[in-house]
């Protein structure tokens, strides 16, 4: 899935957001998807058996983004990405309904989530439709990001 978004990115011209390697080529990428696997909390979309995408929890942001912590528990998105054939089908938001759930089964109020911000801001105003409201901005190199939070009580 990760390796036909970048391809799906880079045929639209966006080489900035995720680069131009495929997900599994890229040094750790194949070691990030088995920790997120095995130490966070992966859900898998499926259509008819099939896997159509995919979204990972945790209780923070990565450690590797300059994003600080939230003041109480949260709950956060470190991983959404829908197979690109089945794009249009609404499995990205049904992940993230999935993501409220688990967390307010969680007794936690608060889930964010961080995204590229460039290009034209279709994935900021993506997560907008999703209830979630910008928050902070930040910079990895000349990659710009955007945190968003939902509030959930």
């Amino acid at each position: 899935m990760l390796d036909s978004a970048v391809a799906w990115m880079n045929e639209r011209g966006n080489t900035e957001q995720w680069g131009t390697t495929p997900y599994s080529h890229k040094s750790g990428g194949v070691a990030r998807v088995q920790r997120y696997t095995t130490e966070l909390s992966p859900y898998i979309a499926e259509l008819s058996g099939t896997a159509v995408g995919a979204l990972v929890l945790d209780s923070g942001p990565s450690p590797r983004m300059p994003i600080p912590p939230a003041a109480e528990p949260e709950r956060y998105v470190r991983l959404l990405v829908s197979h690109r054939r089945y794009a249009g089908r609404g499995v990205g938001a049904a992940l993230l309904v999935h993501a409220a759930e688990e967390t307010r089964r969680a007794g936690v109020e608060l889930l964010r989530v961080d995204c590229w911000a460039g290009g034209g801001g279709e994935l900021v105003a993506f997560y907008e439709r999703n209830g979630f409201a910008p928050t902070d901005r930040f910079m990895v190199g000349s990659w710009p990001g955007q945190v968003l939070a939902r509030r959930l009580g």
